[in-house]
């Protein structure tokens, strides 16, 4: 297994990372808020699980090792794929889902794109005792007061070379589309951005 990879960001991307390590480029599939602290020719460490299949080996990359302990516990859930346990991931924080988990939060659960109630359901029966307990130090705040994707979409198109004025144009366009709404996870949201800079 690859536990981390160390060495300088050589690009990226709304889903993901290239990290040249030792004059090679690995890709590694991020969360947005992993993506967010990335600046393209900066140095990063990056722990890592390496998910292997028959016909592909794929890298996924997380802020710290508690994300990564995190997704790879949710893959025992039956059902979930590292694809939707990154998901996971993307709408909540590793606390977020142990509290939604402790707490049998469903309706948090269902936030995540193709979690629907029985799988919530199904989720929590299964990780209950695996994830444990939420840390008290850690408040949950509603997404919609902070709108902390907002940071996280802004500081990915300044990461992929736009200039900070139009990012926050195109941020406050997205925001205007879900104002009051539920909002998409941030990979969607920074798409949704890139294509507003891109017409």
């Amino acid at each position: 297994m690859i536990a981390f990879v160390n060495g300088k960001v050589a690009a990226a991307g709304p889903d993901g990372a290239v990290i040249e390590v030792g004059g090679v480029g690995l890709s590694v599939l991020c969360t947005p808020a992993t993506l967010a602290g990335l600046r393209v020719g900066d140095r990063a460490h990056v722990p890592t699980s390496l998910i292997v299949r028959e016909d592909s080996l794929t890298l996924y990359g997380f802020a710290d090792d508690d994300e990564r302990s995190v997704f790879e516990l949710l893959q025992t859930a039956s059902g979930v794929g590292p694809r939707l346990a990154l998901a996971m991931l993307a709408v909540h924080t590793p606390n977020a889902l142990r509290r939604a988990v402790a707490t049998e939060d469903l309706s948090g659960l269902t936030k995540v794109p193709g979690i629907g109630k029985k799988g919530a359901q199904r989720i929590v029966l299964e990780l209950k005792d695996r994830l444990g307990l939420p840390f008290d130090d850690e408040t949950p705040v509603p997404a919609s007061r902070t709108a902390p994707w907002r940071a996280q979409v802004h500081t990915g198109l300044t990461n992929l070379g736009w200039p900070a004025r139009d990012a926050d144009a195109a941020v406050d366009a997205v925001a205007a589309e879900f104002d009051g709404q539920d909002v998409p996870d941030v990979a969607a949201l920074l798409r949704l951005a890139m294509r507003k800079l891109s017409r």
